[in-house]
């Protein structure tokens, strides 16, 4: 199969029943800065996102809240939409399961699984988590005082008793397949931690798994109207579908480059996913991302769980840049971190405030004083040095997913160029004639040193990039490529608001 003509980045798709919070945001921003980084890199991206807008908890929050299943994912994927702008997002598609172009593709491809005798019917008896639309095996459960047995992951909720006829699928049969791709592929599961779990889970086993369910919120099953197709076996057919399968040209995407997910669905995706693709005779995806969870006093950040940090109050604090560049410096997105208001605070006020924003303020402020606002042309210098040497290690950690190790690199530019003016006294040159092409160097330096910053920090903050860009007289961020020849001398620079103001209202109780 020839290679995709586009870079394919995709995140789990959201289910649908209840506001975004700070989970969603965690994943959708940090594969955000998948896409854009590899957009800097010149490469064509595809990045898709969207909503899992069928199953039985969809089905009850509509009945709860008395109006049709339809109404309700419509009003759920709009909250989702809005907040996704404000954040920007930029992602390519946004699917959604109820779409007629994710019916006719998830149709498509049961029937393919289907022809290669995949699926049989049978019976499933089993404790059923609505939380989880799934099935849970004994060890996924705990018994609470009253005797009733709740999932792990939603403990506010009881799994029920289920018997069922439904299809299922040959997962057994794929053990030895999943293994041999696993081992031919060690990148297909990062980071490596969850590489050794999913692993280890297929090597002791599996069991075939029950996918369909005798519920009406969902795609029909093809050639049996009793049944309608398990939410958690569509929801993964997005990812192909949103490249138009099985229309001709799908092979634009596929195999996808990377699926992000968080790290307790790597059985769906890691396991279960390829080997329905397999069935199918297509390609899995290249890699699938595991990453870690959001936390707030030590727990993971979960509606159902009762800990949360509203969304909306965060993303206000600072404005939505800023909370972007904490979450993805702060938070590494190859294991858990934890979320603290003072710790953003901090990060804000250091980070930003002080050491980016006070130096384009000093080097615009003296490129105004010295130079008539031109950014002069001069020699290179010791900073255009460490610049390039940051760019090699920023491209070292954003080619390995280390989003926190490219935020830390791309801030140390702006903490150099810091050094460099404390160095050179931009003010003393200014006061002797004799010295004035080392002031023009100086300057000349400082400028290239910004705009490199600017680069390598707009996967996490594009707008307020975009906007410091425009303040030298760049329309468009300039790609990585193009830092080592950047052209900054003759251009305007012009001050502007200030990019970090540190006065801020204190967050919502």
């Amino acid at each position: 199969m020839s290679e995709p003509e586009y870079t394919y980045i995709t995140t789990a798709i959201d289910y649908a029943n209840g506001s975004p919070h700070m989970g969603h945001a965690f994943e959708k921003v940090g594969a955000d800065a998948m896409a854009r980084y590899r957009r800097l890199r010149g490469e064509q991206v595809h990045f898709v996102m969207g909503m899992d807008e069928h199953g039985l908890k969809v089905q009850q929050s509509a009945d709860a809240a008395g109006i049709t299943p339809q109404q309700w994912v419509d009003r759920i994927a709009g909250e989702f939409e809005t907040m996704w702008r404000r954040l920007s997002i930029s992602h390519d598609d946004f699917m959604r399961t109820t779409q007629p172009r994710h019916v006719k593709s998830a149709t498509a491809l049961i029937r393919r699984i289907a022809d290669s005798d995949a699926f049989y019917r049978g019976r499933y008896e089993g404790w059923y988590c609505v939380g989880c639309e799934s099935f849970k095996r004994d060890d996924e459960l705990v018994v609470d005082e009253g005797g009733n047995r709740r999932c792990t992951l939603h403990r506010n909720r009881e799994a029920t008793w289920s018997e069922e006829n439904n299809w299922f699928f040959r997962l057994s049969d794929f053990r030895d397949r999943l293994l041999r791709l696993y081992d031919e592929r060690p990148d297909f599961i990062r980071p490596e931690p969850r590489y050794n779990e999913v692993r280890n889970v297929v090597e002791a086993g599996l069991d075939d798994i029950s996918v369909s369910r005798s519920i009406e919120w969902g795609i029909p099953w093809p050639g049996d109207d009793t049944q309608t197709v398990w939410v958690w076996i569509e929801a993964l057919v997005n990812y192909i579908s949103a490249t138009g399968y099985p229309a001709p040209g799908y092979e634009r995407y596929w195999p996808a480059a990377c699926h992000v997910i968080g790290k307790d669905i790597t059985r769906f995706h890691c396991v279960i996913w390829p080997a329905m693709l397999m069935a199918a005779g297509l390609e899995p995806p290249h890699t699938v991302w595991a990453h870690g969870f959001f936390t707030f006093a030590g727990r993971k950040l979960s509606k159902s769980e009762g800990v949360r940090v509203e969304l909306a109050d965060a993303v206000s604090r600072f404005g939505p840049d800023a909370f972007r560049y904490y979450m993805l410096r702060d938070v590494p997105w190859n294991d858990d971190g934890e979320f603290t208001w003072d710790r953003f605070e901090a990060r804000y006020n250091a980070d930003l405030a002080d050491d980016l924003g006070n130096l384009v303020n000093r080097t615009i402020s003296m490129i105004e004083r010295y130079r008539g606002g031109v950014v002069p042309a001069g020699e290179r210098t010791w900073l255009d040095d460490e610049v390039t040497a940051a760019v090699t290690r920023y491209t070292a950690a954003m080619d390995a997913d280390l989003l926190h190790q490219g935020a830390a690199v791309a801030m140390e530019v702006a903490a150099s160029a810091n050094g460099f003016i404390e160095a050179r006294a931009p003010w003393a040159l200014a006061k002797d004639a004799a010295r004035s092409a080392e002031l023009d160097a100086t300057l000349g330096s400082l400028a290239r040193a910004i705009l490199a910053a600017a680069t390598l920090l707009q996967p996490f903050m594009p707008v307020k990039v975009a906007d410091l860009c425009t303040r030298f007289g760049f329309d468009e961020v300039p790609l990585i490529a193009q830092l080592a020849e950047l052209a900054v001398e003759g251009r305007t620079a012009t001050r502007g608001e200030i990019l970090f103001p540190k006065e801020r209202p204190a967050p919502s109780a």
